[in-house]
């Protein structure tokens, strides 16, 4: 597995990305998300996916373990994210950045029928879980409002227990839904030994949610 496609795998992991054959309802082009890789310089190491179909053991998966308590009680659903459409295919492409202590990885699909919409409501905007030796945590945060698109920025935590001590991990995720298409930006900070997480720069990966879109509907 390349590099880029384990970062992905893992990212996904953590952040319950959606799995998505074409549809010819819009004029996005997915293949043209490679544009945002001029929007970092050369202190960023940068990589990319042509197109290909999207694997549905690597993106698929939503499911959190079983026995889980949830606070709220009622938002654990919400926690998982909505459950894909049967048969579901499709393809996608993906870039992903590596530079100043954090990586960002972009992913836009185009998927044989619109995706779920994960909409937490405002009863769920904060929900909290443990058990199992893992506990975590997600938020729903500021998002750029994109003409046409449904977006969506959360926040997430995990820890997890380990021999050595806990597993901490967080990472953003912004999205943007429309008819049959998905642009996501995950944002995590790189492991570096013997030094502290880097503040993940909020404002770019912001940024790239909107440049994808324009990308791949230019």
């Amino acid at each position: 597995m390349s590099r880029l496609a384990f970062a992905i795998a893992s990212v996904c992991v953590l952040a319950g990305c959606s799995s998505g054959t074409q549809a010819p309802s819009t004029n996005a082009d997915i293949t043209k998300l490679v544009g945002v890789k001029s929007s970092f310089g050369p202190d960023y190491k940068v990589a990319d996916i042509g197109e290909r179909a999207i694997d549905p053991k690597l993106l698929a998966s939503r499911k959190l373990p079983d026995g889980l308590s949830f606070d709220p009680p009622n938002c654990a659903k919400v926690a998982a994210g909505p459950d894909n459409p049967p048969n579901l295919k499709g393809n996608m492409t993906a870039v992903s950045a590596e530079g100043n202590g954090v990586r960002y990885v972009v992913i836009a699909m185009e998927t044989s029928q619109p995706l779920p919409v994960n909409d937490p409501g405002k009863g769920c905007t904060k929900v909290g879980f443990s058990g199992g030796g893992i506990r975590g945590a997600f938020e729903v945060v500021e998002v750029p409002h994109i003409d046409g698109a449904q977006t969506l920025g959360v926040h997430r935590v995990l820890q997890a227990a380990a021999a050595g001590g806990p597993l901490t991990g967080q990472l953003y995720d912004y999205s943007a839904q429309f008819g049959d298409y998905q642009v996501i930006v995950i944002a995590n900070p790189l492991v570096v030994p013997n030094q502290p997480p880097a503040k993940v720069d909020t404002d770019r990966a912001r940024d790239l949610l909107v440049k994808a879109v324009a990308a791949i509907r230019g």
